[in-house]
């Protein structure tokens, strides 16, 4: 159910995220429902060069998840692109004390307003249920399954991808 106290709104990437950013990649309960992880959690030299080249590369867009509540301004995660392969992708990371309240439901489909891109597709771990039902809320749907290996889990994952538009 959505929490209607909260005002939910996407910005640009300032420096100052990046901090939050990382201590939310470093929770081991989100990162083991992630799809996709940054392969050195707790290089904080590796994770900085990461943003950078994220945050200059061509075509890609990416945006700050930023919730307004009464205690004021909170970034509660990012959401990204994945442009240049065959499969054009987004993928958000959501810090948990937001969780099942809407604040990835709506930021997601801020974010397909502001890319236009379609079709859109999106690859999740099979068992993060939570994920899929926020993807299918806006309009993604189930185009296949498949295995494969996964060079930052070091491990084969099962993923669902779905496709919007």
């Amino acid at each position: 159910m959505p929490d209607t106290r909260l005002q939910v709104t996407l910005r640009e990437v300032q420096d100052g995220d990046l901090d939050e950013f990382f201590a939310q990649l470093r929770d081991p309960h989100a990162a083991a429902l992630a799809g996709d992880t940054f392969e050195a959690p707790n290089e904080r030299q590796a994770f900085d060069a990461h943003w950078r080249h994220l945050r200059r590369a061509e075509g890609v867009l990416v945006r700050t998840i930023e919730v307004v509540e009464d205690t004021g301004h909170r970034v509660a995660g990012h959401i990204r692109n994945h442009p240049g392969s065959e499969e054009h992708l987004v993928s958000f990371w959501i810090d948990r004390a937001y969780w099942g309240r809407g604040v990835t439901t709506s930021a997601l489909g801020q974010f397909l307003d502001e890319l236009g891109q379609r079709p859109v597709y999106a690859r999740v771990p099979r068992h993060n249920e939570a994920a899929i039902v926020v993807l299918r809320r806006n309009g993604f749907l189930p185009v296949s399954e498949e295995t494969g290996y996964s060079p930052e889990r070091g491990r084969m994952v099962d993923e669902v991808v779905l496709r919007h538009g």
